[in-house]
């Protein structure tokens, strides 16, 4: 079966005879994994992942991870579920799929090293699939200087059982991923995986560096733009060491406070493209480099709007000498705040509004999460579930490298994986075999649409490569 997947397939209308896939868009994925070589990228180099090389290697068991989340899985079991697919396994990049349990015993050799080896191999993929991008996609993200987002996101899980996580402040038992993506082409670059309680700020500068290595050459000077959760003066002063600058968000405490209240009512300017209003104060705390400044935004409340519970986000957003007052009834109104901590020259109002564009990174990572099943972790052994935030952060770079490589993204945007699933992936096919070469029989709709589309601009870049 190898050697049929590796065999160039033809799509074609009609559908005389042959098994029918309900994931016929799969081919696209194996087209893909021709392209940029994901699965042999991978595999290369001295890693032991295994102690004898037969079977799928660990490229393998990425890729058929990724295709499996791409495909709709959601869980270990779904490979299962896929293997039984006969005509769909003749069209996937990694035709022989693991069963679970191969996959959870493969799993619990994910350490640290094969970690640093997938995130090496990632990075090698965004720069080869930076290269195949059209001219006028390049040139755009050579224009534009490269956005890092440092943004840690919460997986809940469920039992005492699952190694390595921990509770949250809301008191959820979790995991703690924490990927680093190049916000401008919505890439991941790197990934770190903690619990619950363990703080990223000393790793930070650690995962920048990653970062960093893994964006193309030729690019302007970077940005570093983080979350709270990254609010650390080492963090801004590794990101100046390695030619960056940085806009980082504030946590508040009483220093900030202090220095929100003494801005002048004039010194406040309306927000862009939002119902809000920006100035700067005067805080900088110690230890941070020479430079930083301090802006501030702020957004008008109202007490029907302020959720009771003690542990809501917006309240912490309060000046707490306002918040007592609204809850009194003594005033009408109040404000959230946030606070955002940079280097960056220039006007407040523009930096703001470049640093409010960090939650089109939170949709990247909602779609890891949502459309690509790190929702949850699926496994009680934690080195398994590292692995299989791996396999989701693999399979939102495959959704994104196959939309800009295809144009895919170029009339509605870049599709989140569920749409993605709907019009690419999971396409019905009737898979036949002539003349040695197996064809893929889809519907007028889908030969004619975004399916055909994106089949046929593969074949030309493949051809393109052929000596």
């Amino acid at each position: 079966m190898k050697t049929i997947a590796k065999k160039r397939a033809k799509v074609v209308l009609g559908a005389p005879d042959g098994r029918i896939t309900p994931r016929g868009g799969l081919q696209l994925v194996a087209k893909l994994d021709q392209l940029l070589g994901i699965t042999a990228t991978i595999d290369h180099g001295d890693l032991a992942f295994k102690q004898r090389r037969r079977g799928l290697m660990l490229g393998g068991v990425m890729v058929s991870l990724a295709e499996t989340m791409l495909a709709g899985g959601d869980f270990l079991c779904d490979l299962d579920h896929q293997r039984e697919d006969v005509a769909g396994l003749r069209l996937r990049a990694v035709p022989d799929v693991p069963a679970s349990t191969t996959v959870i015993g493969l799993g619990q050799r994910f350490d640290e090293k094969t970690r640093a080896h997938v995130e090496g191999a990632n990075a090698k993929l965004v720069k080869g699939a930076f290269a195949l991008l059209p001219e006028k996609r390049r040139a755009s993200l050579v224009a534009q200087r490269p956005s890092i987002d440092l943004d840690p996101t919460d997986t809940e899980v469920y039992g005492r059982m699952k190694e390595g996580s921990d509770f949250n402040y809301q008191g959820q038992r979790v995991y703690r991923p924490h990927p680093a993506v190049w916000a401008e082409a919505g890439w991941v670059l790197a990934a770190d995986f903690g619990s619950g309680k363990s703080d990223p700020r000393p790793q930070a500068p650690a995962l920048l560096a990653r970062a960093l290595a893994a964006l193309p050459e030729g690019l302007l000077r970077p940005i570093v733009r983080a979350d709270s959760g990254f609010f650390d003066a080492k963090l801004a002063t590794a990101a100046l060491s390695s030619h960056c600058d940085y806009a980082i968000a504030v946590k508040r405490s009483d220093a900030v406070w202090r220095a929100e209240r003494k801005i002048p009512d004039g010194g406040w300017q309306r927000a862009k493209s939002m119902d809000a209003e920006v100035a700067e104060c005067d805080y900088v705390p110690k230890n941070w480099p020479e430079g930083s400044r301090t802006l501030c935004r702020r957004v008008k409340v109202t007490a029907a709007t302020l959720s009771s519970d003690p542990r809501s986000r917006r309240r912490r957003t309060i000046d707490p000498a306002q918040l007592t007052l609204l809850e009194s009834g003594e005033a009408a109104t109040a404000y959230a705040y946030s606070f955002i901590i940079t280097n960056l020259a220039g006007d407040v109002v523009d930096i703001e509004a470049w640093f409010r564009m960090r939650a089109l990174v939170e949709e990247k990572i909602k779609d890891s999460k949502l459309g690509l099943a790190m929702r949850h972790m699926p496994s009680g052994y934690e080195s398994v579930n590292v692995m299989w935030m791996w396999a989701a952060l693999l399979g939102l770079n495959i959704s994104s490298w196959l939309q800009a490589l295809t144009g895919h993204d170029e009339q509605d945007g870049r599709a989140h994986a569920k749409r993605l699933r709907r019009e690419l992936v999971c396409v019905a096919a009737r898979v036949t075999n002539h003349g040695g070469r197996f064809e893929v029989h889809t519907s007028r709709e889908d030969h004619h649409g975004l399916f055909g589309d994106a089949w046929r601009t593969l074949d030309v870049l493949l051809a393109g490569m052929s000596p």
